[in-house]
């Protein structure tokens, strides 16, 4: 992870356009808070409940105007204040429920109950309780929605009681229907992100080993496939998002505390290390997109409790497909020499990495004309070559060496 780190320290410097970086906004109104849940609904994004500084768990109700970068609080949930509940949005509503009750989860109630909110009335309402787990609530879950309905998977019900099941919530008859469990196993603190009709669900804590374990689930068939090795550290309490048609995985714990971020391209089924969080490692944050950008805030760092929060920009995706328009990659599969042609001198370097994101070589030095790369001294597999320009944009290509 330290080598990951190196290659993207300088990036943001390297930039000319504001792309691949993180801006630090203004912090958050309510304080420092952690293990709130994080959507965002039209053009707001909002935060609700979590716990503050003083280990109090709250049901309070931020909304977040990226115009102005300022926050103003809006209607509290009408149940009990909670810690790790989920959250998804279907069309103009946000729903949230499930959670703890408590810091001490063994003195606390896991909750079952489930809110709608309307942006546009400032009001809650009830919903059908989550049925999972024989109705006996469910806390540290991921929530998603797919095509105008709601999902949970995973998480807690108790001190050494833990889920796989996957329950799909359908707005028009107010109710859950249980679908095919989580492949992976039992998993609490699971990360989540959807891009087009499909969920990327996985990673998280199994029982007492953190994963990173990545499986799309294909509503329309109720499957679940596995997909590209996730290249970073195991973890859970990750923070996720979409922009672009990517999904982002950022920050988490995996005993210690992790500030990177990864993206995901189903198109290609491969991995690519961006741009670091702006601010320090944490865990338990928010995360949301408002239009082209992403923001990701709070949590809990080594530090302590957070209340700042950095927005983020995608790369600029039109601007690498230029650079790949007229490359030509061959032979693939390749036994020795994989030839490259149609580079320009915006392209700085090659990298040629393992699918389990370990860096096997780097090429630099590169010829326009025709770049061969010898592939003799490595294994047969499949690898990702890693093409990053002057301008510190990344995309990559998978290759299969037999």
């Amino acid at each position: 992870m330290r080598i990951f780190g190196l290659i993207l320290f300088f990036a943001p410097f390297l930039l000319q356009a504001q792309y691949n970086v993180w801006t630090k906004r203004n912090d958050v109104a309510m304080g420092k808070r952690e293990r709130a849940t994080g959507f965002s609904v039209m053009d707001k994004g909002y935060l609700f409940g979590g716990q503050d500084t003083a280990e109090v768990i709250h049901k309070d109700l931020w909304a977040y105007d990226p115009s102005t970068d300022s926050w103003a609080q809006r209607a509290d949930l009408p149940g009990s204040a909670r810690r790790d509940a989920v959250s998804f949005v279907i069309g103009n509503y946000a729903y949230v429920g499930t959670g703890m009750d408590s810091v001490s989860a063994p003195a606390g109630i896991t909750l079952k109950d489930f809110w709608r909110y309307n942006p546009l009335t400032n009001a809650w309402t009830a919903i059908a309780d989550f049925p999972g787990m024989g109705g006996n609530g469910v806390y540290f879950s991921t929530g998603f929605a797919v095509e105008g309905k709601g999902y949970i998977c995973g998480g807690k019900t108790g001190s050494a009681t833990y889920s796989s099941q996957l329950w799909e919530y359908k707005p028009s008859t107010d109710q859950w229907i249980q679908r095919a469990a989580f492949p992976g196993g039992v998993r609490f603190q699971m990360s989540s992100f959807v891009v087009g009709s499909k969920a990327y669900v996985g990673m998280g804590i199994d029982q007492n080993i953190f994963k990173k374990d990545i499986y799309c689930y294909n509503p329309g068939s109720n499957q679940w496939t596995p997909i590209a090795a996730f290249p970073a550290y195991e973890r859970g309490a990750a923070s996720t998002f979409t922009l672009e048609d990517r999904g982002f995985v950022c920050l988490g714990n995996n005993g210690g505390l992790l500030g990177d971020l990864i993206e995901y391209n189903p198109k290609s089924d491969t991995w690519t290390l961006r741009a670091a969080y702006g601010g320090s490692e944490r865990k338990s944050a928010i995360a949301f997109t408002i239009g082209e950008k992403a923001y990701v805030g709070t949590g809990k760092g080594y530090s302590g409790k957070k209340a700042s929060f950095y927005e983020y920009a995608p790369c600029d995706y039109a601007g690498l497909e230029v650079l790949q328009t007229n490359l030509s990659i061959f032979p693939n599969p390749a036994t020795e020499i994989l030839t490259i042609q149609g580079l320009t001198g915006q392209i700085e370097k090659i990298q040629l990495w393992s699918i389990t994101g370990i860096l096997q070589e780097e090429y630099a030095n590169l010829s326009l004309q025709a770049t061969h790369l010898d592939l003799d001294k490595f294994k047969s597999g499949t690898y990702i070559l890693r093409f990053i320009s002057k301008d510190g944009q990344v995309f990559t290509k998978k290759i299969l060496k037999i």
